[in-house]
């Protein structure tokens, strides 16, 4: 997601969710997982069996901290099962959890033993229960695409997914990686308006290397699907023209993040809560237009890896454009993940879905505008 919305920090000492999770994942350890059959098949057909996806927003991603304690530190409550059990009764089969790295890795870039068993508890809930789970990695501060850099965020890169991956081994095709998250110079003029040559080529170098890691561990590994993000994870068309897919793999995904029409579900301005079909949807057009030509219609499989419309005291709006847009990308055969960063009140980026205290769906019309989307 492009900005975090972070709680103050007297929110968040002993939050727990929904469930019987305590709220020290630190005295709790990970059973192990059963090595499952991986199934041979190509992204292409794997993509068709993802319905559509709920991200566990501003959680395992929060930066607040070293420890698992991190989990909470942006406010939200400790990830239970039953948060994930109650995303599947919705009728979500996906669960993508980004996921924070580098405050958990030491100076040699290993990552806690304690942090890997908290992500891995997590990616179980929904694996356990038969869903497809994407993980990342989310909100490092190491892999910015500059010429200068990318030897060092290179290396980096495959010695973390060669952990992740190591980790994960015997995992079947229900855990797809997401080897990077909007990777791009941030803080600059041009972190979101699609890039430049170095940006594209430096996301395209550290994509093809975190994909080699990943299949130099062997096993299920060399099946391993895995999802790649243009520069930004953008759909403009500078970063679609320069972004290059390794050769010879057919289990890859790009991965696309797009909040449209950008004025009603992203930007700043409150009054802009509108949402029409027949009037304000020619972004969404637009984007499904782009990844059908540039993409599906090569054999080139595309996730819409984030996407949702922040609360402008608009549910109704919001209902209407959930049913649009997931019925847009459906025609083109592209499943999304839906933006949930359990944020309800305030003016800030509240995407809010599930209530994570109560496991409750506190804007069950846009959950159901999401489902009719998906019927034929």
């Amino acid at each position: 997601m492009i900005c975090a919305a972070v709680l103050s920090a007297s929110m968040v000492a002993g939050f727990t969710g929904c469930g019987n999770k305590t709220d020290n994942p630190a005295e709790e350890t990970t059973a192990a997982v059963e090595k499952r059959e991986m199934r041979d098949i190509s992204s292409a057909e794997l993509v068709k069996e993802i319905k559509i996806g709920w991200s566990l927003g501003n959680t395992l991603d929060a930066t607040g901290g070293s420890g698992v304690e991190s989990e909470t530190s942006w406010g939200n409550p400790v990830t239970t099962k039953e948060m994930i059990t109650a995303v599947k009764d919705a009728g979500f089969n996906t669960v993508r959890i980004p996921t924070t790295w580098g405050p958990h890795m030491d100076a040699n870039g290993v990552v806690s033993e304690e942090w890997m068993n908290r992500v891995q508890e997590v990616v179980n809930y929904a694996y356990e229960q038969d869903m497809f789970v994407i993980l990342n990695i989310h909100h490092e501060d190491w892999h910015d695409p500059y010429y200068d850099t990318a030897e060092a965020s290179t290396e980096k890169l495959k010695s973390l997914w060669t952990q992740i991956g190591t980790r994960f081994a015997d995992y079947d095709e229900h855990l797809i990686f997401e080897v990077l998250n909007e990777p791009r110079k941030r803080n600059t003029g041009m972190e979101w308006n699609g890039g430049d040559k170095e940006g594209h080529e430096v996301v395209n170098q550290m994509n093809a290397a975190a994909v080699e890691a990943i299949r130099a561990l062997g096993g299920n590994n060399a099946k391993r699907h895995i999802m790649l993000p243009t520069y930004a994870a953008s759909s403009t068309d500078s970063a679609i023209r320069d972004f290059v897919l390794p050769e010879g793999d057919d289990k890859l995904i790009v991965s696309i993040h797009a909040y449209l029409p950008y004025e009603f579900a992203l930007g700043g301005d409150l009054a802009k809560r509108k949402f029409d079909p027949e009037g304000n949807a020619s972004e969404i057009v637009h984007l499904m237009d782009s990844l059908k030509t540039n993409f599906i219609d090569k054999g080139i499989p595309v996730i819409i890896g984030e996407c949702g419309a922040r609360s402008k005291a608009n549910s109704e709006d919001r209902a209407v454009w959930a049913e649009f847009y997931i019925r847009s990308a459906k025609a083109i055969g592209v499943p999304c993940v839906i933006w949930d960063n359990n944020a309800f009140s305030g003016t800030g980026e509240n995407f809010g879905l599930l209530d994570r205290r109560t496991c409750t769906w506190k804007e069950p019309d846009i959950i159901s505008g999401f489902m009719k989307g998906l019927e034929e």
